[in-house]
């Protein structure tokens, strides 16, 4: 039976990535015991550049001198936001989703200033036929202008698109825009995935 689905959209953080020992382990270098504090703080300003709009790195000094961190922006952007541990599994995944005959795209929600760094380093240029980062698109999951936009670069019918997240919000997100969706992160096992993919008629 051949499957509906003719594209594949993979998150990227919880799917194809984490940071090693997670965002906590890495910043309590910095922020001590306040670090659950400050990591849940800086987030929620950091939301806005996840649609494209402001400085995320003048805003990262603010909170730095507000919580009284000697650390650099840079520093902190060095040995937190851009540790990034590649899962060598999840990328070999999408590979084999792809050469299945499958278009690949990477759908995240990223500031600016980790989106170029994942552009340079991590050569998701060459995996992915399409990368959509939210900071360039102007929107961030779960909205669901996202998924539309998405939808809408690809030329597809939004049932066409498969989602992947480890977001149960954004997964519900993309099924109200009409895609079919998987909530999966890298810990259930990449057997699950391919089982979940199976269900949509996507066999690697």
């Amino acid at each position: 039976m051949t499957s509906p689905i003719r594209h594949v959209l993979f998150d990227a953080d919880g799917v194809l990535q984490d940071p090693p020992g997670g965002w906590y382990a890495l910043m309590e270098q910095f922020t001590g015991e306040r670090t659950r504090e400050f990591l849940h703080h800086t987030w929620q300003r950091e939301a806005p550049s996840l649609s494209g709009i402001g400085d995320y790195r003048a805003l990262l000094a603010e909170d730095l001198r507000e919580f009284g961190i000697a650390a650099t922006v840079d520093e902190v952007l060095e040995e937190v936001w851009f540790r990034i541990e590649v899962d060598d599994s999840s990328l070999d995944l999408v590979r084999q989703v792809r050469d299945a005959g499958f278009g690949v795209h990477l759908g995240t929600n990223q500031d600016a200033l980790r989106a170029a760094y994942m552009r340079g380093c991590l050569a998701y240029d060459d995996l992915f036929d399409t990368c959509f980062y939210s900071c360039d698109v102007g929107v961030a999951k779960p909205d669901r202008g996202f998924f539309d936009a998405v939808v809408r670069e690809l030329g597809a019918d939004a049932s066409e698109v498969l989602f992947v997240d480890d977001n149960a919000d954004n997964v519900d997100g993309a099924r109200v825009a009409g895609l079919a969706a998987v909530h999966w992160c890298i810990g259930d096992g990449h057997d699950a995935l391919r089982a979940a993919l199976s269900v949509h008629g996507i066999r690697v």
